[in-house]
C-alpha cells in the first residue's frame, strides 16, 4: 500500500527511495524522519558503532553499517535510490569529506537527486560576504581542529568543489549556526552569505533537515547552493515584513 497523508492523499515521496548519510547524527536522524513522514523508503548509511542509535527505528528503515567514506559501502545503500542525502562532515585528516562526497558522486545512479550539506564557509562563485568575526573564528578554528586532527575543514571545500563541477543533478544547502528546538516551517535561503536576510545566522536543526528533503522534489533548487536560515528569526522576518 501506497503512504498516505491523514487527508488521504498520496504523499510526495510515495514509491520512492531515499539513501541518508550519515543517518545516526543529530541532523542524520532529522532527515530520516522527514523522509519518513514524506512516504520515501529510507536507507541509512552510518559507523558499524552507531547502528544501535537507530534501534528505534528498525522495522522502518534499513540500515547499512559502515563508514559513509567507504565506496563499497555507499555503493550498496545508493543502490536503486531515487535520491541521497548526504551529511558531509570534514571527521580527521584521511580526506573524509571528499572520499564521502566521491563515493555519492560516482555510484548514484544516473539522475538521483543528490543534497549534501555543508556550512557557510562554503562558497560556489567567491561572491559570498563574510563578517571579520566569521572569518577568523573560521580560520582559527580551522587551523586548530586540523593540528588536533580532528576536522578538516579544508578537505569539506574541496569535497564541494567535486560536486559544484559535477554533472549530477546536485544541490549544496549551506546552513547558519543550528540549534535544537521546535520546527519553524521551512527556512529561506539566498544565493550568498551577506544578503540581509541571513544576518540572524541561526536555524533549527529539524528545519535545516527538512529544507534538505524538500530539496529532493524542487528541481529550482538544482545545481544551487542556498544559505539558509531560520525563517523566524529576526532578519527572515524584517525580510517578509518589507517591500517585495
Amino acid at each position: 500500500m501506497e503512504p498516505v497523508a491523514m487527508d488521504g492523499t498520496r504523499k510526495p515521496g510515495a514509491g520512492k527511495k531515499v539513501c541518508v548519510i550519515g543517518a545516526s547524527g543529530k541532523l542524520g536522524r532529522y532527515l530520516v524522519q522527514h523522509a519518513l513522514d514524506r512516504g520515501y523508503e529510507v536507507v541509512g548509511v552510518c559507523r558499524e558503532q552507531s547502528v544501535h542509535k537507530l534501534a528505534d527505528l528498525a522495522g522502518e528503515i534499513t540500515v547499512v553499517p559502515g563508514a559513509t567514506d567507504d565506496r563499497a559501502v555507499v555503493a550498496r545503500a545508493v543502490n536503486g535510490c531515487d535520491a541521497v542525502l548526504t551529511v558531509l562532515v570534514p571527521w580527521g585528516v584521511e580526506h573524509y569529506a571528499s572520499g564521502t562526497a566521491q563515493a555519492v558522486l560516482d555510484h548514484a545512479r544516473p539522475g538521483a537527486r543528490l543534497v549534501f550539506s555543508c556550512g557557510w564557509h562554503i562558497t560556489r562563485d567567491g561572491k559570498d560576504v563574510y563578517t571579520r568575526r566569521f572569518k577568523v573564528y573560521a580560520a582559527v578554528f580551522g587551523r586548530l581542529a586540523k593540528l588536533a586532527r580532528v576536522v578538516d575543514v579544508d578537505d569539506q571545500v574541496e569535497a564541494c568543489r567535486r560536486i559544484f563541477a559535477s554533472d549530477t543533478s546536485w544541490t549544496v544547502v549551506r546552513g547558519s549556526d543550528l540549534e535544537e528546538g521546535g520546527s519553524q516551517g521551512l527556512p529561506v535561503w539566498s544565493r550568498h552569505v551577506g544578503d540581509p536576510i541571513l544576518a540572524s545566522n541561526l536555524t533549527r536543526r529539524v528545519d535545516y533537515a527538512r529544507f534538505m528533503v524538500e530539496a529532493v522534489e524542487n528541481d529550482a533548487l538544482v545545481h544551487e547552493a542556498p544559505a539558509i536560515v531560520g525563517r523566524l528569526t529576526p532578519s527572515a522576518l524584517a525580510h517578509a515584513a518589507g517591500p517585495a
